[in-house]
């Protein structure tokens, strides 16, 4: 019987032709097209604020349901390490005047919520985005790591593209497919145009269906809808200069690509090799219904990644102002 495996390609091979971004902003650069978002590009952000409504973004920490991570990733555990019960006991700490309080602390990975990955999370080739030697994250990542991401912010104008609204959908298919020819389809479905420097937001109804569907069937053979390489895409990644990617899926992308069969080759392609920021985990259902209703679909887009030293990614809350 003929192997239904394809020959393996190695996303070197894969992404030979495409065009990189590094050293277009130094050799130190390490937050790579949010370089784009500028002055005047946060200042169109603020002028697509029309009803002054607000969204947030990140999906519930600690769902008591379970929270959506990438498979082989442990769930966020919260613990109390103080409450009343202490009291109750005889054992909390007694200050004068007599107030009490309670303490928790979270352990979870730190790209196990809604996040944004470090431009060093993913490499090939042995270097990182800006050509940043692999041997750097060894420990902690001392190049391209989410500390310098966090530390700049992110703010600009926003566009939700809604590519299950558009496909007639509540939420896209396993491995179901899309192009940045789809989302410009969608987008004119929508009355809008994605322009030069939009922070772009995808949603598929992916994330959103995991609070309603059977987790072991959610992860079986698990495969996430998504955009699917091509060298156009990226081309058009490029010639656009998108600063930031959103979507409400785990990994931005189909899992593996169905022509290659590389395993999330638009981490390299986009984030590697462009420096586009990946925001992962987005919950956008709310936003995206409240867009269908009164059919404002750019508003503006702001983030603030946690200040992790040396982290690969940090969680985030974003907020959209329409």
């Amino acid at each position: 019987m003929a192997s239904t495996l394809r020959a393996e390609i190695p996303v070197t091979e894969l992404l030979k032709n495409d065009p990189k971004n590094w050293g277009r902003w130094g050799a130190d650069d390490e937050v790579g097209s949010l370089n784009f978002l500028t002055q005047a590009e946060v200042l169109r952000g603020v002028q697509a604020v029309k009803q002054g409504k607000t969204f947030t973004l990140q999906v519930m920490m600690g769902h008591p349901g379970g929270d959506p991570v990438w498979p082989g990733r442990a769930q966020p555990v919260r613990v109390n390490v103080m409450d009343k019960g202490h009291y109750l006991c005889g054992k909390g700490p007694v200050f004068p005047g007599h107030a009490e309080y309670a303490d928790d602390m979270l352990i979870m990975y730190l790209q196990g919520s809604t996040q944004y990955d470090a431009l060093g999370h993913v490499w090939c080739d042995d270097q990182l985005y800006n050509g940043y030697d692999a041997r750097t994250t060894a420990g902690k990542m001392t190049k391209a790591s989410v500390l310098p991401i966090a530390e700049r912010g992110i703010a600009g104008r926003g566009i939700l593209i809604d590519i299950a609204r558009h496909r007639d959908k509540q939420v896209l298919d396993r491995g179901e497919t899309f192009t940045h020819e789809d989302l410009l389809a969608a987008a004119a479905k929508q009355g809008v145009t994605i322009e030069k420097h939009d922070i772009l937001l995808i949603r598929t109804g992916w994330i959103g269906s995991f609070y309603t569907r059977d987790k072991t069937e959610f992860y079986q053979d698990f495969i996430e809808p998504g955009l699917t390489y091509s060298p156009e895409l990226v081309k058009w990644f490029h010639e656009m200069e998108i600063p930031n990617l959103v979507t409400d899926t785990i990994a931005n992308e189909v899992t593996a690509d169905p022509v290659s069969g590389v395993v999330l080759p638009l981490h390299n392609a986009l984030m590697r090799n462009l420096g586009v920021t990946f925001t992962e985990i987005a919950a956008l259902d709310a936003l995206a219904d409240d867009c269908a209703a009164d059919g404002q679909w750019t508003f503006l887009y702001t983030a603030a990644p946690l200040k992790v030293a040396g982290g690969t990614g940090a969680p985030v809350n974003p907020v959209v102002i329409k």
